[in-house]
């Protein structure tokens, strides 16, 4: 019978390094998944609008788009961000230990009310697709900004800081200049698409136009 398998002490020493080696990625892809683990809620509210073709729907968009500013859109991304955090006193010091958000994202687009001639339905569903498309890259800008908040958010401390308002008033700072430079992004954004020949100003055309 085979006795016990002892060991030297290099062979037990290989052997812890090669356990804590195989742990590490494991400890990695868990810290990866914990500070990721928040996903953006996603809606579409669509508005309806009629017509039997291409330019019949867009000036149905003219009159029934949603209000931006003083006049109407083709559509419109908004968003609402609220935060669960955890702002925790360490020797008279605080330290901003945790921050979760809960991001709504709603893209509001429209849709045909009823059905549509063959040709229109082929001009309006390149048309739809491509608008919605544009709307997701604003999307994407926001869920951007959400995820550097969140970094320039957990860990955050200030010494003699009791009530932490002193790391308050530094988060809102970091607050105001990531929400003005998603704010800057979108407008920029929305500049070249919307542009002459950009990829919204093509769109339109080719719903109007029938092309």
């Amino acid at each position: 019978m085979p006795g016990p398998i002892h060991g030297s002490t290099d062979e037990r020493c290989v052997m812890r390094i090669f356990i804590m080696l195989a742990i590490l990625p494991i400890l990695a892809m868990a810290g990866t998944a914990a500070a990721g683990e928040w996903q953006p809620v996603e809606k579409v509210e669509p508005y309806q609008v009629s017509g039997a073709t291409g330019i019949a729907l867009y000036e149905s968009i003219g009159a029934r788009g949603p209000k931006v500013g003083i006049g109407r859109a083709i559509a419109y991304t908004d968003f609402k961000l609220t935060w669960t955090r955890d702002y925790q006193q360490q020797g008279g010091g605080c330290v901003l230990a945790s921050a979760k958000p809960k991001l709504i994202i709603t893209y509001r687009l429209p849709q045909a009310s009823g059905p549509l001639p063959a040709e229109t339905k082929r001009l309006w569903d390149r048309f739809i697709a491509g608008v919605e498309a544009h709307e997701r890259v604003h999307g994407e800008i926001i869920v951007d900004m959400v995820k550097k908040i969140e970094a320039a958010s957990i860990g955050l401390a200030r010494q003699a800081d009791p009530d932490c308002n002193k790391v308050r008033a530094e988060l809102q700072n970091r607050l105001r200049a990531l929400s003005l430079e998603q704010r800057r992004r979108s407008r920029e954004f929305d500049r070249v698409e919307m542009s002459n020949g950009g990829n919204v100003h093509q769109l339109v055309l080719a719903l109007v136009n029938g092309q």
